[in-house]
């Protein structure tokens, strides 16, 4: 049996602030447990949940050098629907009541975060085939693993999976400072290493480092390699092309199901979703004040505000869709307060057409997708996405930038031969969405039946967790 050992700044149920925990928690419990043994390590955040620190149990603990200092790791543990999670204690760095910071301080929380996990390993008698690492939090694993492989004897053999969930995101600071924390030899900061125009940074050493990287939508994979979405590491990016895969993420089917979710004032399945959707709606309508009009198209969107989400587009057309077209928009998210007061803005200008939920909640966030009759995502780029695939769930229509993992799950809708799962525009182009927004307006009231066949069709389809993780042991293998 094969074992894998997870290491990943946060995880459902433990700690969560965005899609990565959703990715990291989902995917371990998909990988086949008759083949693999799978388990995951964590940071030890203050900020959790008590419910879950009072699981945790104490393993042992030990030091590992960080610069100058020798700092304690302290190893804590749970089991739980048979994984083995094994969380980093230390209140130095992971106190506070949030899991991230200042980027001076993550930057050396997660290269202790790092080093810790590694040397873990001797403690928990648990040596892996393979270390899956993710985003730049842990991308010094790789670096330190092939860099320091004489203090991790027991590893010798272990292999490193880098995954990119949003490049984006790369963990770069002062070169010397970096130098300083870590003690990598200067070999590891060439072009071809961790250097970055004058800079250290922590995903470009983790792309140079390992020996296989994923990013989670083939069509992501691609544009990464480019100079528009490389986001200056394509060149590098391009030259490993031989050991980078695009896997597009799943979605929980069980926690996305509208037959059982708790959240919805009316379950509904394929067969009675018109009236399952039209219940939720007016539910939904009458709790945040909107015109209660079951028949008027409703559009949701539930995601961070900021600009990768495309809300520089929709601030260019709100008004005009907003005043004239027979349409409500509920949006729940936090972000950049420029976006966030732009909506409140059109919020109290049409309050009976928009509601504003500047806010999150899981319970709002499962309403508005059961309730909605699309979904828009006019994404600047797109990694994966989960919100169109969650949508897909309860039968309501994506409406979609062409980039990413948008491109990859969403087919637009061909009226003539009645195929496709949504509606998608090409370009970043404010008019190009709009008019996509129009033309899905008008086969909504036009052509419902047709609609209605889109949505039955959409909640059949299969984006499970378990397709992924058949991918990912792909490559697990192709590293034996």
């Amino acid at each position: 049996m094969k074992k894998i050992l997870f290491v990943a700044s946060e995880a459902i149920p433990f700690i969560k602030t965005g899609g990565l925990a959703d990715v990291t928690g989902s995917l371990l419990r998909y990988i086949d447990r008759q083949e693999y043994d799978v388990r995951i390590i964590l940071p030890k955040y203050a900020c959790m949940d008590e419910n879950w620190k009072r699981k945790l149990k104490f393993h042992s603990h030990f030091y590992v050098s960080l610069g100058w200092r020798n700092q304690y790791v302290g190893i804590l543990e749970t089991v739980e629907d048979g994984i083995h999670y094994y969380f980093v204690d230390n209140e130095y760095y992971f106190a506070g009541p949030q899991p991230y910071n200042q980027l001076h301080e993550d930057i050396e929380k997660f290269a202790y975060f790092s080093k810790a996990a590694l040397a873990a390993v001797d403690m928990i008698d648990f040596v892996p085939d393979v270390i899956h690492c993710h985003d730049w939090q842990t991308a010094m694993v790789p670096v330190f693993l092939k860099a320091f492989a004489e203090d991790y004897p027991l590893l010798r053999r272990t292999k490193t999976v880098l995954t990119i969930h949003n490049l984006r995101f790369q963990g770069r600071w002062l070169m010397d400072a970096i130098k300083n924390l870590t003690g990598l030899p200067d070999s590891c900061f060439t072009p071809d290493g961790m250097e970055s125009y004058g800079e250290a940074n922590f995903l470009k050493g983790g792309i140079a480092y390992a020996d296989a990287i994923t990013t989670v939508s083939p069509t992501y994979a691609l544009e990464i390699m480019t100079r528009e979405g490389g986001e200056s590491l394509d060149g590098l990016l391009y030259a490993r092309k031989n050991s980078l895969y695009g896997i597009i993420n799943g979605v929980d089917s069980a926690e996305y199901d509208p037959n059982h979710d708790m959240y919805l004032v009316r379950n509904f399945g394929i067969q009675d979703m018109e009236e399952g959707k039209t219940a939720n709606k007016a539910a939904l309508q009458r709790e945040l004040n909107l015109t209660e009009d079951t028949e008027t198209i409703m559009i949701g969107m539930v995601t961070r505000i900021t600009d990768q989400k495309g809300f520089d587009l929709i601030g260019c057309v709100l008004d005009e869709l907003l005043s004239h077209a027979r349409v409500q928009l509920v949006v729940l998210g936090t972000g950049e307060e420029r976006y966030t007061n732009m909506l409140r803005g059109f919020a109290d200008k049409y309050p009976d057409k928009l509601s504003a939920n500047i806010c999150y909640s899981e319970q709002l966030a499962h309403r508005i997708y059961a309730s909605s009759d699309a979904f828009l995502m006019p994404s600047l780029f797109e990694p994966c996405g989960l919100s169109q695939l969650m949508s897909f769930c309860y039968g309501t229509l994506p409406i979609v930038r062409e980039t990413g993992g948008l491109k990859d799950t969403v087919l637009p809708y061909n009226e003539y031969d009645h195929t496709g799962t949504g509606f998608s525009f090409a370009n970043f182009n404010a008019q190009e969405m709009l008019q996509t927004i129009y033309y899905a307006m008008h086969i909504y009231y036009d052509a419902r039946e047709s609609w209605n066949e889109m949505a039955r069709r959409d909640m059949r389809l299969d984006f499970s967790w378990k397709k992924s993780a058949r991918e990912y042991e792909k490559v697990y293998e192709r590293l034996s």
